[in-house]
């Protein structure tokens, strides 16, 4: 008959039970939804650049705004978080922390949007809410 201290201690020591300093199926989750996110990001910066003015009515009548600078910034920002969400594939610290601060970026920018396409910025800003999640509360070192 084993000891269950002894036991206890090996499965600490074996390298398959070592956690790799946030690898795990969290992080992966993390890094699969904020990869999504930043395909998003680029799909919603390309419609505004191919398609810069939309309408809109409003109080004072009809209104026309240009978005060629909001799509250049969902562009450039769903590359920057694709780039962090292959960098949480590789475990990498620096991707938790610019992931969590680029998400932080990608759910204000969306409440610009919520006048106008209310559906799809309230599913970004979700996703956006459970990857920080992820990032913070369900970490290992």
């Amino acid at each position: 008959m084993t000891d269950p201290r002894t036991q206890a201690t090996r499965i600490q020591m074996d390298p398959a039970h070592v956690s790799s300093g946030g690898g795990t199926g969290w992080a992966y989750f993390a890094g699969i939804v904020l990869f999504m996110i930043g395909v998003f990001n680029i799909l919603w910066g390309l419609t505004a650049l191919f398609n810069d003015e939309a309408l809109t009515v409003g109080e004072q009548g009809l209104i026309v705004w240009d978005f060629t600078a909001w799509g250049w910034i969902h562009l450039i920002l769903g590359i920057v978080l694709i780039c962090t969400g292959l960098g949480l594939f590789a475990a990498r610290g620096w991707a938790r922390w610019t992931a969590i601060f680029f998400v932080m970026v990608s759910a204000f920018a969306q409440i610009a949007w919520m006048s106008t396409y209310p559906l799809w910025s309230i599913l970004i800003i979700t996703l956006d809410i459970i990857v920080i999640y992820q990032l913070t509360a369900r970490w290992e070192e």
